[in-house]
C-alpha cells in the first residue's frame, strides 16, 4: 500500500485536486435539489370543491364568491371550507345564519377542485388533480424517486468498480439530464413517475461517485476535508432549492432550473480525471502513469523519470489478477469483509431513518414553506463545520458513535418535554436534526476509507441501498403515532442508540491509508503514514527489491 507515498512526491492536496473538488461540487449543488424537489412540486395548495354542478342558472349565479362557498361547502371548525366535500343542493338558508350546516347531506366533489394559486402557480396535486382520495398517489411520488436512487446506487456501485470512475460518471450524468428534463415534459402522471425513478437512478451514480472520486485523489490529512466539502455543497445546494422554488412556481419550470446546473457539470468532465487508485488496483499503470505525470505538471512537482516511475508503479497495489472481475459477492466472501459489511450496513440504515424520521416529525417554525426549508437547510452549515474539526481531531469511529448517541438522547428528552414548552422542544429537535446531519456527513467520509478500492464503489452502492431502505421506513415508523404517540420517538431514538453502539465496533481510519485489496482488509499491515513516506526517489527504486516492507 504505497499509492500515498508516490502521491505525496507529486503533491497529494495542490491545484490538481482543488479543481477536482470544484469540479464535482457542481453536481453535488443539484443533489438536494432533487432529493427534497417533493416538498414544492408535489405541494397540496388550499382547494375546495368546483361549485360548477350547483348552479342552475337562477338565483345561484347572482350570489357572490363568498355566498356560493358558504351555501355550496360545509365549514370546518376554523371557519376555511372542506376541501374535499359539497352539499349535495344549495343550502340557501345558510345565508341567514340561522342553521350551521353540520347534519346537512354532503358528497364528494363532483366537478374537480378549485385551487388557491397564491403560492404555487402549479403542482403535481394541481395539474392531476391529487387531493383528496388521490392524495396518497402524490406522495407517493418522493418513494418512485427514491426508489429509482436505491436501485440506481446498487448498479452504478457495480459499473463504477468494473468500468473505471470517470465514464461511468459521464454516464450518469447523461441519465440524469435527459430524465429529469424529460420528466418536466410528461403529459401524464405515470409517464411523470417513470421519468423520476430513473432521474433518481442517474443522480444516485452522480452521489457516489463524486464523493469517490474526490477522495481517491487526495493524501490522507485532507480526505476529511474532501468528504466535508462535499456535505457542504449538498447544504448549499438545500438552501438554492429554497430560492429557486421561491422564483418559480410552476413545477415543470422549477424541474429544468434545478436541472440546468447538470449541463455544466457534462461540461466540466472532460477535464476531470480518472481515479489512478482503480487504474493501477486494475493493472492500468500506463494510464495512471499519464493522470500521475499531469497532476505533477499542475502542482508545480517535478516529474520522476518513466524508468523509475514504472518500478515503483510495479509494486504499488496491484492485483494478485488484475483481469478479475469484483462484484457485491466479495463484500461476504471473506470473514473480515463479511462483518465490516453487515456492520456498516447496519449504521447506514440507523443513519438514514433517524435522520428523515426526524426531518420529517419536527414542527416548522411557523414561517412560510420557502423560508422554512431554508432554515432547516442552514442549520445543516453549522453541523459539517463541526464535523470537519472532529474527524480530525477524535477520529471517525468516536465521532459517528457520538454524533448518533447524541441523536438519540435529543429525541429521548423531547419525549418528556411538554408540548407547550414549545421552544425548548424546538431547540432540542433542532439540536437533534444539526447531530443527525452531522452523522449522514461523518459516514459518508467513514465508509470510503473503510472499503478497500476495489470494491469500494460496490461497498457504497450497497450501504446507500440499507440506506434508502431506512428512508422507506421513517414514514412507516412516524404513521405509528396512532398506535401511542410517543411510539415513533421511542423507535427512532432506539435505532440511534443501536446504530452509535455498532459503529464503536468498526475500525478506526484516522491518518489510515485507504485499503487497496481486501487481502489489506483480511491481513492489515502497520499503516501509520509516517512508516510509508518516501524520502527520495532512491527508496522508490528500492521499494521492488524490499517486498518484506508490504508484508
Amino acid at each position: 500500500m504505497k499509492f500515498e507515498s508516490i502521491l505525496e512526491e507529486i503533491d497529494g492536496f495542490g491545484p490538481f485536486q482543488i479543481f477536482i473538488i470544484v469540479a464535482l461540487c457542481v453536481p453535488r449543488l443539484v443533489l438536494p435539489c432533487h432529493f427534497l424537489l417533493n416538498n414544492f412540486i408535489a405541494a397540496e395548495p388550499p382547494h375546495h370543491c368546483d361549485l360548477s354542478t350547483l348552479d342552475d342558472g337562477g338565483l345561484f349565479s347572482n350570489l357572490t364568491q363568498e355566498q356560493k362557498l358558504v351555501i355550496g361547502i360545509p365549514s370546518r371548525e376554523d371557519g376555511r371550507p372542506e376541501p374535499c366535500e359539497m352539499f349535495a343542493e344549495p343550502q340557501f338558508q345558510l345565508l341567514s345564519n340561522v342553521s350551521n350546516g353540520t347534519h346537512m347531506p354532503t358528497v364528494q366533489c363532483q366537478s374537480g377542485w378549485v385551487y388557491d394559486n397564491t403560492t404555487f402557480t402549479s403542482t403535481l396535486a394541481t395539474e392531476w388533480d391529487l387531493v383528496c382520495s388521490r392524495k396518497g398517489i402524490s406522495k407517493a411520488t418522493s418513494s418512485i424517486f427514491f426508489a429509482g436512487v436505491m436501485v440506481g446506487a446498487v448498479s452504478f456501485g457495480a459499473l463504477c468498480d468494473k468500468f473505471g470512475r470517470k465514464y461511468t460518471l459521464l454516464a450518469s450524468y447523461i441519465v440524469s439530464v435527459v430524465f429529469s428534463y424529460s420528466s418536466a415534459f410528461a403529459k401524464s402522471y405515470l409517464l411523470f413517475a417513470a421519468w423520476r425513478f430513473l432521474t433518481g437512478f442517474g443522480l444516485a451514480g452522480v452521489s457516489l461517485i463524486c464523493l469517490v472520486l474526490g477522495i481517491e485523489w487526495v493524501d490522507v490529512e485532507h480526505r476529511a476535508f474532501i468528504g466535508v466539502i462535499g456535505g457542504m455543497a449538498w447544504a448549499v445546494g438545500n438552501m438554492l432549492l429554497a430560492a429557486f422554488a421561491y422564483l418559480v412556481n410552476d413545477w415543470r419550470m422549477l424541474i429544468m432550473t434545478v436541472s440546468a446546473p447538470l449541463g455544466l457539470a457534462v461540461l466540466t468532465w472532460w477535464w476531470i480525471p480518472e481515479s489512478a487508485r482503480w487504474l493501477l488496483v486494475n493493472g492500468k499503470a500506463e494510464r495512471a502513469e499519464f493522470y500521475l505525470d499531469k497532476c505533477a505538471q499542475i502542482n508545480k512537482r517535478p516529474i520522476l523519470s518513466s524508468k523509475l516511475k514504472m518500478e515503483a508503479l510495479s509494486n504499488t497495489e496491484i492485483m494478485e489478477n488484475s483481469n478479475k472481475s469484483y462484484s457485491y459477492l466479495d463484500l461476504i466472501k471473506t470473514p473480515k469483509m463479511r462483518q465490516l459489511t453487515l456492520l456498516s450496513g447496519f449504521v447506514w440504515y440507523g443513519v438514514a431513518s433517524t435522520y428523515y424520521g426526524i426531518s420529517l416529525n419536527i414542527g416548522g417554525f411557523g414561517l412560510n414553506i420557502y423560508l422554512n426549508h431554508f432554515i432547516y437547510a442552514a442549520i445543516e452549515l453549522p453541523a459539517k463545520l463541526l464535523v470537519y474539526f472532529c474527524v480530525n481531531t477524535i477520529g471517525r469511529r468516536k465521532c459517528q458513535a457520538g454524533t448518533l448517541l447524541l441523536t438519540g438522547t435529543c429525541i429521548a428528552v423531547n419525549i418528556f418535554i411538554p408540548k407547550d414548552v414549545w421552544l425548548a422542544r424546538t431547540i432540542v429537535a433542532t439540536l437533534g436534526k444539526g447531530l443527525s446531519e452531522a452523522s449522514f456527513t461523518t459516514l459518508f467520509l467513514y465508509t470510503t476509507e473503510l472499503f478497500p478500492t476495489v470494491v469500494r464503489q460496490n461497498a457504497m452502492g450497497y450501504t446507500s441501498c440499507t440506506s434508502r431502505l431506512g428512508v422507506t421506513m421513517a414514514p412507516l415508523v412516524l404513521m405509528l403515532d396512532e398506535v401511542w404517540k410517543f411510539l415513533p420517538d421511542v423507535i427512532i431514538c432506539s435505532v440511534a442508540i443501536a446504530a452509535g453502539l455498532v459503529s464503536l465496533c468498526l475500525p478506526e481510519t484516522l491518518n489510515v491509508r485507504l485499503p487497496e485489496t481486501i487481502e489489506d482488509i483480511e491481513h492489515p499491515r502497520r499503516n501509520d503514514i509516517s512508516s510509508f513516506s518516501i524520502e527520495n526517489t532512491d527508496v522508490i527504486v528500492g521499494l521492488q527489491s524490499t517486498t518484506d516492507i508490504d508484508q
